[in-house]
C-alpha cells in the first residue's frame, strides 16, 4: 500500500486519505468553526455570503486533526523523514454555502507559498519554497454538489517546466495563470468529495479550482499548506528524492 500511494501522488497529483482523523474531531472542528461564521447552523436565512473565509484556528481539535499517526505516516512516505514540519494550527478555510450569488475565486490556479518584498501576490519557484504540500481537510460531508474542489489529474507534471525559466526568484501565481490554464487543459477531472475526517495530500503544484456550490448543506474544509523542514532539493547526489522531488524531476524529464 506504501509503495501504491507514492506511485498514486506521482501519477495524479494527489492521493486521499480516508479517515485520516476521527469523525468525532472532525464535528469538534465544524463546531468551532459555525461559531466563526457568526451564522445559524440551523438558518439558511443567516448564510450571508458563498463563501466566509476563517483564518488560522488553533485550538486543540485542529491540532488533533493535523496530527494524527495516518497523516504523519503519509508525510513521512511523500516527503521523508524530518523533511516536514509538524504543524499545530489549521488555517485558511474557504466555507461554501448554497448562495444566489456566484462565488469570485473559481479560477484554476495553484497555490502560492511566499510572498517577496512589495509584492501582494504569492509566489511559486520551481523547488516549491516554503511549501512542501496543498493539504485538504474535509469537516463535513462533501458530496458532488458540495462544491466539492475540482482538480486537473496530473497536472502537477505540467508546471515545473512552466516555473524554470524563474529560476530560485519565482513568479507570483496571478502572472503564470494563463499558463497555468493552456496546459493543463487536457487534463482529466477529478473532485474532493469525501467524509468528515477525510484528506486529500496534493502535490504543491497541482492545478486546481473551486466552484459554486448547488447542494443544500454547506461545505466546510480547510486547505492549508505543510511547510518543509529542509528545502527541495532538484540534484541529489545520492538520488534520495522525495516523491514532491521526484514529480517535479519527472515534470522536468529528468526522470521516466
Amino acid at each position: 500500500m506504501d509503495d501504491e500511494m507514492v506511485e498514486r501522488f506521482l501519477e495524479d497529483g494527489f492521493v486521499k486519505i480516508e479517515g485520516a482523523f476521527p469523525p468525532r474531531v472532525a464535528a469538534d472542528c465544524a463546531r468551532l468553526l459555525w461559531k466563526e461564521t457568526g451564522y445559524d447552523q440551523h438558518d439558511p436565512s443567516t448564510w450571508a455570503e458563498p463563501v466566509r473565509w476563517v483564518s488560522g484556528m488553533a485550538q486543540g481539535p485542529f491540532a488533533a486533526a493535523a496530527n494524527s499517526p495516518a497523516l504523519h505516516e503519509a508525510f513521512d512516505l511523500l516527503l521523508g523523514e524530518d523533511r516536514w514540519e509538524p504543524r499545530y494550527s489549521l488555517g485558511s478555510f474557504p466555507l461554501r454555502f448554497p448562495h444566489e450569488e456566484e462565488p469570485d475565486d473559481a479560477g484554476w490556479h495553484f497555490e502560492g507559498s511566499y510572498l517577496p518584498e512589495g509584492e501582494s501576490w504569492y509566489f511559486t519557484n520551481l523547488r516549491s519554497k516554503d511549501r512542501a504540500l496543498l493539504m485538504l481537510f474535509l469537516f463535513s460531508e462533501v458530496g458532488p454538489q458540495d462544491a466539492p474542489t475540482r482538480i486537473r489529474v496530473g497536472s502537477h507534471l505540467d508546471v515545473p517546466p512552466l516555473l524554470e525559466p524563474y529560476g530560485e526568484e519565482g513568479v507570483s501565481g496571478l502572472d503564470i495563470a494563463p499558463k497555468l490554464v493552456e496546459a493543463s487543459a487536457h487534463r482529466p477531472l477529478a473532485y474532493a468529495t469525501g467524509r468528515p475526517g477525510d484528506v486529500y495530500l496534493c502535490h504543491p503544484f497541482l492545478v486546481h479550482a473551486a466552484q459554486p456550490h448547488h447542494g443544500t448543506r454547506p461545505r466546510f474544509m480547510a486547505q492549508p499548506p505543510l511547510h518543509p523542514a529542509v528545502p527541495f532539493e532538484l540534484d541529489r547526489p545520492d538520488g534520495d528524492y522525495s516523491a514532491v522531488e521526484f514529480a517535479i524531476r519527472r515534470g522536468l524529464a529528468r526522470e521516466g
